[in-house]
């Protein structure tokens, strides 16, 4: 069950960024514009982050099953459009319908997580949940690599969003088969002023940051951020009004008052901002900078997504006693690592197996910091309300990497463009130095967490070998 939970996730982290690496074959098949190119990625991750929350909610009120295969049948034949799409207009409308497919899919697995597994194998299943958030993360671009090298039936581009069709209906059969389908709560409804101020919000967030570094951040950027923090804060308002009158409500914001629900959350935003951040922009170094391939390019990262997979997923193996304080010493680690590959690259280096160790560093430092982060963040959180804890995860997550592309790509591509010698190499040290100190920023959320942890397992000894 397991197993055809996280192969979902996998396959809508894939899409995410397997479509980068065909853009030029795009451009010269479809005869795309530089805009339509930039709304072919970007559409995907608006629709994502902004129906996340909803797609939570929705799987409480219809079944977490019901709407895990309904966000798997939208992605896959959202995926068949992409791939059959005869112009650039068909296939952004198809993006972003993979986009809310992704959103409906993607928070019932940590809702089905909270419902059906329980002590270690909780642990265990979380551990596997964000190893795998972190390897296909980065093996889009290896994937689309090897897929746009093969030419597949000489139809280039298209085997990138074909490739899904297969998969899609084998994890669904395989979800019809293995997954239980669990009783729906009586009288549970759709919030739909939150709905509307919720997506409001985070779409006045995440469009001028998917767009505006393309566009030269012109001033509706601006005026879009400041209109979507507003809304944000409109949108607590109306959540804590509809519980105060005992109505249903998006998200019910007291899941947020549960031990380490909130550090949690802030820790894994720092995080993910990070790791967003690195990701960008350190391909854009190796393939425009030092001239790699893409399949080149995604395959340097594999010693860190190795590192960060297998340390996401051992960590429990180490000492219980010692389990509070992984998530911050996992940081602490990332934060040496980041520092390091500054000062290697700095200077133009072209990689060796410093590099390669540098970033097995790094990966197993952010394995060790977000792989006990979200069993420890969910550990009190009831199985009620898995769906609300679900929503704000999987946003903070996705939004977390939109927030790292936009401010460390935008940093990262200002410096780059500098005519001095090793222009790319200096502003890709200059973004990794500015992520160890975000890092050691984000040691202050993961050390609260710790201490609620900490706390928790002094409470109750019975449990601390789980938590």
């Amino acid at each position: 069950m397991l197993g055809v939970l996280v192969a979902g996730v996998f396959m809508v982290l894939l899409d995410a960024t397997i479509v980068n690496v065909a853009l030029p074959t795009l451009r010269s098949d479809l005869h795309a514009s530089g805009s339509a190119l930039e709304l072919v990625v970007s559409g995907y991750a608006i629709t994502y982050a902004m129906l996340l929350i909803t797609g939570a909610r929705l799987g409480a009120i219809f079944g977490s099953r019901r709407l895990f295969l309904i966000g798997l049948s939208l992605f896959t034949v959202s995926s068949l459009a992409c791939g059959l799409a005869p112009g650039t207009a068909a296939l952004i409308v198809a993006r972003f319908a993979q986009g809310a497919g992704a959103a409906a899919l993607v928070p019932q697995i940590l809702s089905v997580i909270q419902r059906e597994f329980s002590g270690s194998a909780r642990t265990r299943a979380l551990g596997v949940y964000s190893a795998v958030v972190a390897v296909g993360a980065v093996s889009g671009q290896v994937l689309g690599g090897v897929l746009i090298s093969a030419n597949l039936f000489g139809e280039g581009w298209r085997p990138v969003f074909l490739v899904n069709i297969p998969v899609g209906i084998v994890i669904a059969v395989l979800t019809v088969r293995l997954v239980p389908a669990e009783r729906t709560a009586v009288g549970r409804r759709l919030d739909v002023p939150g709905l509307l101020t919720g997506s409001a919000a985070v779409l006045l967030v995440v469009l001028p940051l998917v767009l505006g570094r393309e566009e030269g951040w012109p001033w509706w950027t601006w005026a879009s951020l400041a209109a979507g923090a507003l809304m944000a804060v409109w949108f607590v308002h109306v959540e804590r009004a509809a519980t105060a009158r005992g109505d249903d409500p998006l998200v019910d914001l007291r899941v947020v008052r549960t031990p380490g629900m909130a550090a949690g959350l802030a820790t894994l935003a720092v995080a993910m901002i990070g790791y967003g951040g690195f990701l960008f922009s350190f391909a854009l170094h190796l393939q425009g900078g030092l001239g790699e391939s893409a399949l080149r390019a995604g395959l340097t990262f594999a010693p860190a997504a190795a590192a960060f997979g297998a340390a996401g997923y051992w960590w429990r193996r180490l000492p219980g006693r010692i389990h509070h304080g992984i998530t911050p010493a996992g940081f602490a680690l990332a934060a040496v690592g980041y520092l390091l590959l500054a000062a290697d690259l700095h200077g133009g280096s072209r990689g060796g197996i410093w590099l390669e160790l540098v970033l097995v560093a790094l990966g197993g430092g952010l394995g060790f910091g977000f792989g006990p982060l979200l069993s420890q963040a969910l550990v009190h959180v009831p199985a009620a309300k898995a769906a609300d804890a679900s929503g704000l995860l999987t946003t903070t997550i996705q939004l977390a990497q939109v927030v790292g592309v936009a401010v460390f790509g935008s940093l990262f591509l200002s410096l780059a463009t500098h005519h001095v010698g090793h222009a790319s190499a200096i502003a890709v040290s200059t973004v990794d130095a500015s992520l160890t100190g975000l890092t050691v920023a984000g040691l202050g959320g993961a050390l609260l967490l710790a201490r609620t942890v900490r706390r928790a397992a002094v409470a109750q000894p019975t449990s601390a070998g789980n938590e």
